[in-house]
């Protein structure tokens, strides 16, 4: 039991880390005209951004599907790497975004933080002028509360 809740971590941890560095790195370098739909108004509930989405879903179900005969590490890891797109799809797309509106504001402070890092991500729609590329790991000063 314990191997599987190491792995599941490891999944998930490692889908915020370089989750990070494809945002930054990739999203925001060679593969922008794909993602600078998510920076651009739109009436669309879906946009081409998306497809990401279905880029590490992939890879979970993979993982999952290779490691599921044995219960190994693959399995478990996309077992993480789905609690993170869940997770992911609940924070950005329905606090955040709110793509759906299935909930009001954030109103914890660590959801808040999150929040005010991505509003913060979104201040542009340049290709070089973001900033905080991650989900959960975000610089402290978004958390701090303003008196």
């Amino acid at each position: 039991m314990m191997y599987a809740i190491i792995f599941i971590v490891l999944g998930f941890a490692a889908m915020e880390f370089s989750g990070w560095f494809i945002h930054k790195y990739i999203m925001h370098g060679p593969l922008w005209g794909i993602h600078k739909t998510h920076h651009q108004p739109s009436k669309s509930f879906f946009e081409l951004n998306d497809l990401f989405s279905l880029l590490f879903g992939s890879v979970a179900v993979l993982l999952i599907f290779l490691g599921v005969g044995k219960f190994d590490f693959r399995f478990w890891m996309g077992v993480g790497i789905s609690l993170y797109g869940i997770s992911y799809f609940f924070i950005h797309d329905v606090l955040v975004h709110r793509r759906i509106k299935w909930f009001d504001r954030p109103k914890s402070n660590f959801l808040q933080g999150i929040f005010k890092a991505h509003q913060a991500h979104h201040a542009t729609n340049k290709k070089n002028d973001a900033v905080s590329f991650g989900l959960f790991v975000v610089p402290k000063k978004y958390f701090k509360i303003k008196s």
